[in-house]
């Protein structure tokens, strides 16, 4: 009987100290009025039920522990979501998607599986992929987008030619690369003897062809700073 009595006693205490934190749910609420029954019927005598009761009480708080615990994980969750979506917004606002492809193309794929995750409440994976939108578009900024076009400027002022243009930082930082300047229709048509890559004028709108995917719009504009080209970019 002794062991009895500090069984409930004991189950009666767990269930009461999971009350005293969670007190707004079904299961907390069945927990304190299990608690009651089972203090009562020790009170009465009544091992046997109190011991059951008392078992109800553990059940229901352990439960209610539970319910809490994702409640809590869902609204971390929901902040975490709500600050990836922003990202993404801003990051779709900036070009982030031409800008920064494979940035944006991984934090687009966190983001499905985060609300995928979501759906399923599965809010600890949701949290996750979540965060990895975030991770994924840390370095992003805005940018200026590098030119798409260039007008050649005199020899004098600028050496412009095919090799040196190539070179430039905002073109493809790579005098190497110069035929692909060349080699472009738009440019052959604009030059006075196609087959001289040599003679180019003053005055040229020079296309500049993405060779890696790279996002280009306008005409260079000394007076802008643009990123260098990168491969990676």
């Amino acid at each position: 009987m002794k062991k009895v009595l500090l069984l409930v006693s004991f189950m009666i205490s767990c269930a009461l100290a999971f009350s005293v934190s969670y007190k707004n749910n079904t299961y907390q609420k069945l927990a304190d009025e299990y608690t009651r029954k089972a203090e009562r019927a020790l009170d009465a005598g009544e091992y046997v039920l109190a011991e059951e009761y008392a078992a109800k009480a553990e059940e229901n708080a352990r439960l209610s522990e539970e319910f809490v615990k994702k409640m809590l994980a869902r609204s971390d969750c929901d902040s975490v979501m709500k600050q990836a979506a922003k990202k993404l917004e801003y990051a779709k606002s900036i070009d982030a998607d031409r800008n920064f492809p494979m940035a944006y193309s991984a934090a687009q794929k966190a983001f499905a599986s985060a609300q995928e995750s979501y759906d399923k409440e599965d809010y600890v994976a949701a949290t996750a992929f979540a965060k990895q939108v975030l991770s994924a578009l840390a370095d992003i900024k805005e940018i200026t987008p590098l030119p798409e076009y260039y007008v050649v400027r005199p020899w004098a002022e600028t050496k412009d030619c095919y090799w040196n243009i190539s070179g430039r930082p905002y073109i493809y930082d790579n005098p190497l690369l110069w035929e692909n300047l060349y080699q472009d229709e738009e440019n052959k048509k604009n030059m006075p003897r196609p087959s001289d890559p040599n003679l180019i004028l003053p005055g040229m709108k020079m296309k500049v062809p993405s060779i890696t995917g790279e996002y280009r719009k306008g005409v260079y504009n000394p007076a802008k700073t643009y990123d260098p080209y990168s491969a990676n970019r």
